[in-house]
């Protein structure tokens, strides 16, 4: 454990226009907010002029663009002052593939296979023509070839800097190109000829061998080193599903940090999956409490009925029928054959070797093991295996369904092979190891791209249930539901990081609250998508997509809407994509967004859409101060502790900058300096006890209580509530003694079974109550 566990973390992007020194003078401010620890994005060197920071180029020193090691200590020793600690977010699946900033892979270009540095990466140098091909150039190499030019021991192209092999500097050009240990080729190759391992199908960042000693060793020593210094106390995992062994790759870091980080793991859980108990960290970075809390707050039925809608407006627009787990399946096929193609030819590649060396496997056809790869891979439930629980991913059942695709069933027999060694069932050699770490990396790779950067741009009926981990197929998750979970938590991993916005939310926690009240009045959507049918649209897929992204955005901005609008229909891929676009689609796409979504403010076009906003407020509070409350650590997102509207990056990820308060900032001070003053109450060892209203109004009221310490009551569904009557006699029970109101510092309820608060007295100046124990 710690020795000093955050009570809530502040996010914090860091890039050249926002370095350590802005973040050091921010320091004041946080603090004053009650959080605990500021946690920043990842500090290691990367790409310069990066905005993220996730293109780490080198592990042995800080960024030098965000003040260096120096200006991080500084930010440190400012913080620790304040009272607050350093969450770093660290990066070890993967780096930039640039061989002029990455001096790991510049060595290995320069040198080969033989290079120390070929460890660090996965390169099947038996690809292709036995070299490692940088799928960097615009165009096919006779057209650029006239633009090399020889420098420093270095090919120089468009601002791209390769190293030579030594030796060859003086060749002529094309024997200088073939005499290299990589082949320069165009970028559209990098689909099906890959042969190194990326990050999901982005061929400019190159996959890490964490899982090598000394890999791990030298990419970690600087990071070691700050937390044995006190300068880092916690760790955000980015992309654990990337590396070939998670669990060793955790056991190995908290053996390295000596237990001194608070640990959590970006993991995407999906449906009832939970994360593997044997993992040595305080649990995920908050996606699973992040579907929850939309969730509850969300109406099932009106859900239903939207997507009813949804599906008569779209018609063939849409993605074909409009169903979740069709499109979802649909989705998983195209990208597993063409977006990772390179990935299902390096298994192929992997498994045919192996079957080629054992007399029992032998005979297998490349094409039926690569169908049953691809069969197989599409049919995993959850982003990957890990070392254990394989079989209950990979079930027989997938297997019957993955056989149904061969014509001869002697064939389907591949799939079979394909199983034992995903689950690590025909042997322990370095072959075997490699095939069940790269079938678990690119089906994590799949899934996410499948889900999060496709099915979910098609199948948009409530794009508030379409984020990192969501159901789009089942948006609302019921009050029973989201008690169990916390219950849960509470018990197994009370250290857990909870979230609402973070940097790859597709759209911010209010932009979602937004969205999310169109399920308790489907009709009020499909009449205010009647009022603006005369702004023509390029498709009805488009037009629903974005205005919708447009009512939960709630203030028409096209420098921002229209952005967001291009990627989505970019990521869905039905009439344009990043690699093959519509340039004619497009333009229309554009001209819509700026006439119609980024010019007129739909939540003020009628005064039934106008009468939402205190249902979207409810909501947003509501969401706002369960997620600061509830089992777990919270963390805000940089300028959330206000009402923040931002859509999809790079939209999301703008510098840090003070802003006014709101009452939103009033409930944050309240709720975090509870937290900070009683850590034993929310903390491990702290309870969690659901609260149960009583009368006809009951199943609105979303409440619990902490450790008897405190209580959160906050109103759900507050428009079906307010058409039903309103609370009218509706009661609540609160635990035994004297509570009083945080947010008003004013009112106070006596608890106990023969004193039932109303709600409507309770809920009379907010949707929201914080109550706490009067000593």
């Amino acid at each position: 454990m710690t020795p000093n566990p955050p009570t809530s973390t502040y996010r914090l992007q860091l890039q050249p226009e926002f370095p350590f020194a802005a973040a050091e003078r921010a320091v004041p401010y946080l603090a004053g907010l009650g959080v605990s620890h500021l946690h920043l994005s990842p500090v290691l060197e990367a790409v310069p002029g990066s905005t993220h920071g996730y293109d780490v180029t080198d592990h042995r020193s800080v960024r030098s663009e965000l003040g260096g090691e120096e200006g991080l200590r500084a930010l440190a020793a400012t913080a620790r002052a304040h009272g607050l600690g350093l969450v770093v977010d660290l990066v070890p699946n993967h780096m930039a593939a640039s061989p002029r900033h990455n001096h790991a892979l510049r060595a290995v270009l320069r040198d080969g296979p033989d290079s120390p540095y070929a460890r660090w990466f996965d390169i099947d140098w038996r690809a292709g023509d036995g070299r490692m091909l940088l799928p960097v150039l615009p165009a096919r190499l006779p057209d650029v070839r006239d633009r090399f030019r020889v420098s420093g021991g270095s090919l120089h192209l468009d601002g791209q800097e390769f190293p030579l092999r030594p030796g060859t500097e003086g060749l002529p050009l094309d024997e200088l190109l073939d005499a290299q240990w990589y082949r320069l080729g165009w970028w559209r190759l990098a689909r099906t000829e890959l042969g190194y391992r990326r990050f999901f199908t982005v061929s400019e960042l190159i996959g890490v061998r964490a899982e090598d000693p000394e890999v791990f060793a030298a990419s970690h020593a600087k990071i070691v080193e700050l937390v044995a210094d006190g300068v880092i106390e916690g760790l955000r995992i980015d992309h654990p599903d990337g590396l070939a062994d998670p669990q060793g790759y955790l056991e190995d870091l908290a053996a390295a940090t000596g237990g001194r980080c608070w640990t959590v793991v970006e993991k995407i859980l999906t449906g009832a999956e939970t994360l593997p108990a044997d993992w040595p960290v305080a649990g995920t970075t908050g996606y699973d409490a992040l579907r929850r809390l939309d969730g509850v707050f969300t109406d099932p039925l009106g859900a239903d009925e939207l997507a009813d809608v949804y599906r008569e407006f779209v018609g063939k627009a849409g993605d074909r029928g409009g169903r979740w787990e069709a499109t979802e399946r649909r989705a998983a096929y195209e990208v597993v054959t063409h977006d990772l193609a390179s990935e299902t030819a390096a298994l192929t590649r992997i498994a045919g070797r192996i079957c080629a060396a054992d007399p029992a496997l032998r005979d297998h056809a490349p094409w039926a093991l690569r169908t049953a790869i691809r069969e197989l891979l599409v049919r995993v439930p959850v982003y990957r295996t890990y070392r254990t629980g394989g079989e209950e991913v990979l079930t027989p059942e997938a297997a019957r369904g993955a056989k149904a695709a061969f014509a001869v069933p002697e064939e389907a027999s591949a799939v079979d092979t394909v199983r034992a060694l995903a689950l690590g069932e025909l042997g322990d050699g370095p072959g075997h190891r490699a095939f069940r770490a790269r079938f678990a990396q690119t089906s994590s790779a799949l899934r996410a791209k499948s889900v999060e950067d496709t099915a979910f741009y098609r199948y948009t009926p409530l794009l508030s249930a379409n984020e990192v981990g969501g159901d789009a197929g089942r948006p609302a998750v019921p009050v029973e539901e989201f008690h169990a979970y916390c219950l849960r938590i509470a018990r197994d991993w009370p250290g857990t990081g909870t979230v609402l916005s973070t940097h790859d939310t597709k759209r911010s926690a209010d932009v979602r609250a937004g969205i999310a009240v169109l399920s308790q009045c489907p009709e009020v959507w499909a009449e205010l998508l009647a009022e603006v049918a005369g702004v023509p649209a390029p498709d009805a897929h488009v037009a629903w997509t974005a205005w919708q992204t447009a009512f939960g955005f709630g203030t028409p901005d096209p420098d921002r809407l229209g952005p967001a609008i291009l990627k989505s229909v970019r990521e869905a891929g039905l009439r344009t994509s990043w690699t093959e676009p519509d340039a004619e689609y497009e333009r229309a796409v554009a001209e819509f967004a700026a006439a119609g979504p980024g010019r007129i403010p739909l939540r003020a076009a009628s005064e039934a859409a106008f009468a939402l906003e205190p249902h979207i407020r409810a909501h947003a509070l509501g969401a706002a101060l369960a997620q600061l409350t509830m089992p777990g650590v919270p963390e805000l997102y940089q300028n959330t502790e206000r009402e923040y509207r931002a859509l999809v990056d790079p939209d999301n990820r703008a510098p840090f900058a003070v802003g006014p308060e709101d009452e939103r900032t009033a409930l944050v001070r309240a709720a975090l300096g509870l937290r900070r003053a009683h850590p034993e109450a929310f903390g491990p060892g702290g309870t969690y006890v659901p609260l149960t209203a009583e009368g006809p109004a009951a199943a609105h009221c979303l409440a619990f209580a902490r450790s008897g310490r405190a209580i959160t009551a906050v109103t759900r569904l507050s428009l079906r509530l307010a058409q039903a009557g309103g609370w009218q006699d509706t009661e609540l029970v609160l635990p035994e003694g004297r509570w009083a109101d945080a947010l008003d510092g004013v009112r106070e309820f006596t608890g106990g079974a023969a004193t039932e608060v109303k709600l409507a007295e309770l809920f009379a100046e907010r949707p929201v109550a914080l109550l706490t124990r009067v000593e």
